[in-house]
């Protein structure tokens, strides 16, 4: 299954609060409503392409690169990234692609839909003034390392394994290229990362993506998220608008128990839809996301339209 190639855009440079640079790129009608578009770790705008490519026609799509990703800026120093960070550069998007009382629908995969719920903890004002309802596809709030299954183990062993597997994917994450070209590191990428019924296209993509990110960005993204989303969870109670969950069943990375969390806890559930597949459900079942992110942004505009 090859990607669609992507519809012309327009290019933005976005400052982020602490002036690192990021890459943004608006598809779609000029004046369409806007969908708002954040990536996970270790891939770059250009994984949203089913999404962009079939709503662009209709609504104004709105993706960037996190820092250290794709064509935005790498900070070099560990304080460059956080979930502070990751809160700050997506409504320094928002506040540089929305015009003033504009709001979007905002959708994160992975890393993209904990920027939100970091968001909404960290601004919880800009939540209404920016979001008319939220998607978080395949991510989590926290209890990163009790889910992601690396190796099961005994019960008694959980603990030990925890924090193998934290200081396991920090190191794996920051290994410089050359060291990761082998097959068995293409193969683990992949194992976590998609289903086992995906599309070989999907897989080699994915490992392409991580291969490209910068070790900086890896590295500075899996020591946040491995030592930031620990058991206790970024809170939820300022995502006030409609919010649609989705979770994959044959999730290895953030497994559906992640979703089924969120799902629990979103004060304001539009939708929980669990999905067959891996990680990757904008890129293993993209016409079934696009179905479900369409259906999301017309309910918004027949609640604005009967207001």
């Amino acid at each position: 299954m090859a990607l669609p190639s992507l519809p012309a855009s327009r290019t933005l440079t976005v400052r982020s609060a602490d002036g690192t640079r990021l890459h943004a790129q608006v598809f779609g009608p000029e004046h369409g409503y806007p969908i708002v578009l954040a990536h996970g770790i270790t891939c770059a705008l250009e994984v949203w392409a089913h999404q962009i490519a079939d709503l662009a026609g209709d609504y104004r799509v709105i993706a960037y690169d996190h820092r250290g990703h794709g064509r935005s800026e790498t900070p070099r120093e560990r304080r460059g990234y956080s979930l502070n960070h990751l809160a700050a550069d997506l409504d320094a998007v928002l506040d540089a692609t929305l015009v003033p009382g504009e709001r979007a629908v905002i959708a994160g995969h992975s890393m993209g839909g904990i920027a939100i719920s970091s968001w909404s903890q960290r601004y919880p004002q800009r939540v209404a003034q920016c979001a008319d309802a939220v998607a978080l596809i395949n991510t989590t709030t926290g209890d990163l390392l009790r889910n992601v299954r690396l190796a099961p183990v005994p019960a008694p062993l959980t603990e030990a394994r925890i924090r193998a597997a934290g200081t396991f994917l920090k190191t794996f994450g920051a290994t410089p290229i050359p060291n990761l070209a082998g097959g068995p590191n293409k193969r683990f990428v992949q194992y976590l990362a998609v289903g086992r019924d995906a599309d070989p296209e999907v897989a080699d993509l994915i490992y392409r993506l991580f291969a490209a990110t910068p070790p900086a960005g890896r590295g500075g993204w899996a020591r946040v998220l491995v030592d930031g989303l620990g058991p206790t969870h970024i809170s939820l109670h300022n995502l006030t608008v409609p919010t649609l969950v989705i979770g994959s069943r044959k999730d290895r990375l953030l497994p559906i128990n992640s979703s089924r969390h969120i799902a629990e806890h979103a004060p304001n559930l539009s939708a929980f839809v669990e999905m067959s597949g891996g990680h990757c459900a904008i890129l293993e079942r993209p016409a079934e996301v696009n179905r479900q992110l369409r259906s999301l942004a017309e309910s918004v505009a027949r609640q604005q339209l009967s207001s």
